[in-house]
């Protein structure tokens, strides 16, 4: 099976750079053209489905990609939605080392159950989708601590993802790898992470 994680396109929260979290803000004029230009930037290869978070900023985004290529816009998986950054949604993050400089928000979602709940959302859709070739747009921070997940990375360590880039993950003999890293393929990213080269900007 393959499937791609695409971040959402951007909403008015990312333009201003606020901590969303779960907040459900829904995509601006350029987050809804980013979706267009992520589908005209899919392989030509089938795809089977494209799935979601339920936030309306991933639903959106999975919604025109949908109807873009013409694929099945399938169900949404609440596993897929993005980490719960409790009161600190709506704040600047240029603010967030001065109020909570442990990052200690009240109400988060800890940073360890992340990773393990996009692995269960991989789970989910493959038995839905077994063997097929799937589309699932969700969150910036849920597709690094997903990815992390998988190649025992510290989720940290991975870049921030543009909005509307992709990142392809393969089940293969019951287990997942990471294909590509926010469009670059792994090879070239796993360097970066584990710091043997200098970080590179890790663009769709």
């Amino acid at each position: 099976m393959l499937l791609a994680l695409i971040r959402h396109g951007q909403t008015d929260w990312n333009l201003a750079v606020r901590m969303q979290g779960r907040t459900d803000i829904p995509l601006n004029d350029t987050g809804r053209e980013q979706a267009l230009i992520a589908a005209a930037a899919l392989d030509a290869a089938p795809w089977d489905a494209v799935v979601s978070s339920p936030l309306v900023r991933a639903r959106e985004t999975a919604e025109i990609i949908a109807t873009t290529i013409g694929v099945p816009l399938g169900s949404t998986y609440d596993e897929l939605i993005e980490q719960d950054f409790g009161v600190a949604e709506g704040t600047l993050v240029a603010e967030l080392d001065t109020r909570w400089p442990l990052r200690d928000f009240a109400g988060k979602e800890p940073d360890h159950e992340v990773g393990p709940r996009g692995i269960r959302a991989l789970e989910r859709i493959a038995s839905d989708h077994a063997g097929g070739r799937v589309l699932a747009v969700a969150h910036g921070t849920l597709i690094r601590h997903t990815l992390a997940e998988i190649t025992g990375h510290d989720a940290r360590d991975y870049p921030r993802l543009d909005n509307a880039s992709s990142s392809l993950v393969r089940l293969t003999d019951a287990a997942w790898r990471v294909v590509t890293v926010g469009g670059v393929d792994v090879d070239e990213a796993l360097p970066a992470l584990d710091g043997r080269a200098e970080p590179t900007r890790l663009a769709s």
